[in-house]
């Protein structure tokens, strides 16, 4: 009962970590940084987290089942300058143009996750080869020129409302932390309560037990990328409606900082743990950084060194994480003893719960001896295992004493 109450804790405190993070560096920038607590910097804020939340969310899925996807930035900026050069230069309407975007993005999932279950090449190399050829393809199509989308003054502009809406009195109001949310929450349930997140899980929690189990291992496996592409596709469509205009070959590091949000957000590299609220509060982190570094009048590479610093103690946390849940906790005697005393200890106090009177205080009398007798017990036991290991440690060294004398002087054994 106490071990499952202690893994209980464990969780609620791993859980605890990621927002109570986001809370202090959210009030550290606001006490240092200059003007951070303002309506414009939580809209920066917002605006910074829409696309790299998407694929965050993406990669979540992905690195859930033992995987990674390199890919997913340069995917996402291929599949929206793709959609840009459509509309621009080649007369597509924009709900066509944006419907072009998400099927870009979606069939490089499908490319991703072939090579990764069918092929068996390893994620890395496989997403790393998808990185290099939609950067490729984007700048072929678009002939290395960017892309702009319409104004949100343009009729064509109207889907930028959806991420961001200006009023009448050019105040903005981000409409596209709704559609986060949404996304994310459609994301949870699926990761959650349904067959595929429960396989996902089983992908990367053993792939050789969920195979012997019955599951498909090779299509949730592909499915996990497909899900990353999708995410790429929103993720487009939300870039093109904060930033308008598309470069050629960009998005390449964009997947760095989306694998940091998951990872600081709890996701295991190792597989199988991970939640996309969690997520979510990772990505929030990292846009925490990038608007309140600049406030503190501090440059960009500053951001990137602090990222890097935030992952890495993510990294070492789940490392700490996995190596705690591997171990095999061999009780000591003493250990033992206080453990099964502690169980008396505990049955007496359920018993004096129901006593009254002088019943109740002979009981106090009996708990408060066994707690006495237990300590005495105890630091004995305890004193009798250190002059014990002490003396095995003490013979350890004067065996390996001799050892290296004999070795030293191996005319002195005959």
């Amino acid at each position: 009962m106490k071990d499952l109450q202690k893994t209980v804790r464990e969780v609620n405190l791993q859980k605890f970590l990621a927002p109570a993070a986001l809370v202090i560096i959210y009030i550290f920038f606001g006490i240092f940084g200059r003007n951070f607590f303002s309506y414009s910097s939580l809209i920066n804020i917002l605006d910074a987290s829409y696309y790299i939340g998407f694929l965050a969310m993406g990669v979540t899925f992905v690195i859930i089942t033992g995987g990674i996807d390199l890919s997913c930035g340069t995917v996402m900026m291929c599949a929206s300058i793709i959609g840009g050069t459509a509309y621009k230069s080649w007369g597509w309407p924009m709900w066509l143009a944006l419907i072009a975007i998400m099927a870009i993005a979606i069939g490089f999932g499908f490319f991703n996750g072939l090579m990764v279950s069918r092929l068996r090449l390893p994620p890395f190399i496989a997403t790393l080869g998808t990185m290099m050829i939609s950067m490729g393809i984007g700048s072929i199509v678009s002939n290395v020129r960017s892309a702009t989308f319409p104004t949100r003054s343009e009729a064509d502009g109207w889907f930028k409302s959806i991420f961001k809406y200006l009023s009448e009195d050019n105040e903005a109001v981000p409409t596209g932390f709704i559609v986060l949310i949404v996304v994310a929450s459609i994301a949870a349930l699926i990761l959650t309560k349904t067959k595929m997140g429960r396989y996902i899980f089983a992908v990367g929690s053993n792939k050789e037990a969920a195979r012997l189990s019955g599951v498909n291992v090779k299509l949730w496996e592909m499915m996990a990328y497909v899900v990353s592409g999708v995410m790429a596709g929103i993720g487009g469509i939300a870039f093109a409606a904060v930033y308008t205009t598309v470069m050629p070959a960009q998005g390449q590091g964009f997947e760095l900082y989306a694998i940091a949000g998951a990872v600081v957000g709890g996701t295991s590299l190792s597989g199988g743990i991970g939640s996309v609220f969690g997520t979510l509060i990772g990505v929030y982190i990292m846009s925490v950084l990038r608007v309140g570094l600049p406030s503190m009048d501090l440059q960009a590479h500053y951001q990137t060194f602090f990222t890097g610093v935030v992952v890495i103690g993510a990294v070492l946390l789940d490392i700490y994480r996995n190596k705690k849940a591997a171990e095999v906790k061999i009780l000591t005697p003493a250990e033992a003893f206080k453990r099964a005393e502690r169980e008396k200890i505990a049955a007496l106090k359920s018993e004096l719960a129901h006593m009254s009177g002088e019943n109740a205080a002979r009981k106090r009398e009996e708990i408060a001896a066994a707690r006495a007798a237990l300590n005495a017990a105890y630091k004995k036991i305890r004193m009798e295992e250190k002059t014990q290991l002490h003396r095995i440690h003490a013979e350890e060294k004067a065996a390996e004493k001799v050892f290296h004398h004999t070795q030293k002087h191996p005319e002195e054994e005959n």
